[in-house]
């Protein structure tokens, strides 16, 4: 794997060792009001995803860490590895933990520098897709100034909740480089 990374910033592949870790964020509950799986995902239902992903070629799970500490996920989906090249990603932080340090906005941009680099640079996709809950206003500012582009939103019923996701894309020419 193509290893990316800054000074303070590494996008590494996820292991097994990494599995607690990542159902405990996924489970903060700042995470859990802006995904689609809202409820509180237990340890089995983790551990069948985990087992799915791990060797599955059309899907990469990434730790994002900063300054040596593990302090994120991102995930790559439905990789479509042959011209066009093409992924779906999103990604998720120790919410908690960021805040408590006060570095939650730089590693934000952080993470998403790094996978946005790793889709184009190391995934040599063409195009970047992803979704962003409707309500989720920050992360839609941020994905603007990432350039991504919103497309039609669509309503959805999960967890037994309405829905508004926004699927957004990113084409590898309008990519906004370091």
């Amino acid at each position: 794997m193509n290893r990316l990374e800054s000074e303070t910033h590494v996008l590494r592949e996820a292991t097994a060792d990494d599995v607690h870790l990542m159902l405990s964020w996924r489970n903060q509950e700042t995470n859990r009001q802006v995904s689609k799986t809202s409820h509180e995902i237990t340890a089995e239902e983790h551990a069948r995803w985990w087992s799915a992903v791990r060797d599955d070629p059309s899907r990469r799970v990434l730790m994002y860490v900063r300054e040596g500490l593990p302090c994120g996920v991102v995930t790559f989906f439905d990789l479509r590895l042959e011209i066009p090249r093409s992924g779906a990603w999103g990604f998720y932080l120790d919410a908690d933990g960021l805040d408590g340090r006060g570095e939650t906005l730089p590693a934000w941009l952080g993470v998403m520098r790094e996978a946005v680099e790793y889709a184009f640079d190391g995934l040599h996709l063409d195009r970047l897709d992803g979704e962003v809950l409707g309500h989720n206003t920050v992360v839609r500012q941020m994905n603007r100034r990432f350039r991504f582009v919103e497309g039609t939103p669509r309503q959805e019923l999960s967890d037994g909740r309405e829905i508004t996701v926004i699927p957004i894309s990113l084409a590898r020419a309008d990519r906004r480089q370091r």
